[in-house]
């Protein structure tokens, strides 16, 4: 696995874990929707996660939380191209597009994004090709269904070789079709068609999903999961339950952590690169 990725002329450093902080330009995310729809409230958003060390911001314009509804290609394409347009001219970061449309990845990327975060690994039809045409790196991410019914009643034999399973076959499906194998990283889907055992399973068993050899992107922030193991604790005080996750996953091989709560999360990351980096 490379320790340098570069994105779109921007170079990612691996060689330590990284902060993606989280921009959801939509009204129904489950943590954050609407607080930073406007456009201006966004590109604000992007600078202080910038300053407070996110190293990726990854814009969203359409919500995967359980339940969500699908949006227009127009009304994804208005939402997320002229933020990544602005962020892009105005802060030397990584801008990553979450995304499941093709067209929204092209026109992204055109814009300035220099990665590419899919929920539903590439499948979409033409997805896989647009990809290879972007040539940037690519998030592939594990989701039992959709994001309408991914939680109900969600089910593995065993989820983290299932996991391991699925995304063995994207990446070889993404070879194919000619993207490259130091653009590739995978995401387990903590959250996406999984029960508290599913993703706890997963979190003790990540240094599996790293062994892959691609780079290893892991969101947990504020989700279900911790508030579940966090005796019910709502969604608004998650925040010490999700830098405890982050760390978690980073000291056992997560190279990208997927966070709301950028400087907390950053601080903690530190700690960890220190203590991997003594001798």
């Amino acid at each position: 696995m490379s320790e340098r990725l570069d994105c779109a002329g921007r170079l990612l450093d691996l060689s330590k874990p990284q902060v993606m902080g989280i921009l959801n330009t939509t009204p129904d995310s489950f943590s954050d929707g609407g607080v930073f729809f406007p456009r201006d409230a966004a590109i604000a958003r992007a600078r202080d996660m910038f300053e407070a060390g996110a190293v990726i911001i990854d814009v969203g314009g359409e919500s995967t939380r359980p339940g969500a509804q699908p949006v227009s290609l127009q009304e994804e394409l208005d939402r997320v191209i002229p933020v990544i347009e602005a962020v892009h001219a105005e802060l030397p970061v990584i801008l990553s597009v979450d995304t499941r449309k093709p067209a929204v990845m092209s026109e992204a990327v055109r814009a300035g994004a220099g990665m590419i975060n899919d929920v539903s690994a590439l499948q979409q039809e033409g997805a896989v090709a647009v990809a290879a045409a972007c040539d940037v790196p690519v998030c592939l991410m594990h989701m039992q269904g959709e994001p309408r019914t991914m939680q109900k009643q969600p089910h593995y034999d065993d989820v983290v070789e299932e996991v391991i399973s699925f995304l063995n076959q994207r990446i070889d499906s993404c070879l194919k079709a000619g993207i490259r194998r130091e653009h590739l990283l995978v995401d387990p889907g903590f959250g996406f068609g999984k029960t508290l055992r599913h993703n706890l399973q997963l979190l003790n068993r990540l240094p599996e999903i790293a062994a892959l050899g691609f780079p290893v992107v892991v969101g947990i922030s504020r989700k279900s999961m911790l508030g579940k193991v966090l005796d019910e604790r709502p969604v608004q005080e998650r925040l010490y339950g999700s830098i405890a996750a982050a760390t978690v996953a980073a000291w056992l091989g997560a190279s990208i952590v997927r966070v709301h709560d950028v400087g907390p999360t950053a601080d903690a990351l530190k700690i960890v690169a220190a203590a991997k980096e003594v001798d």
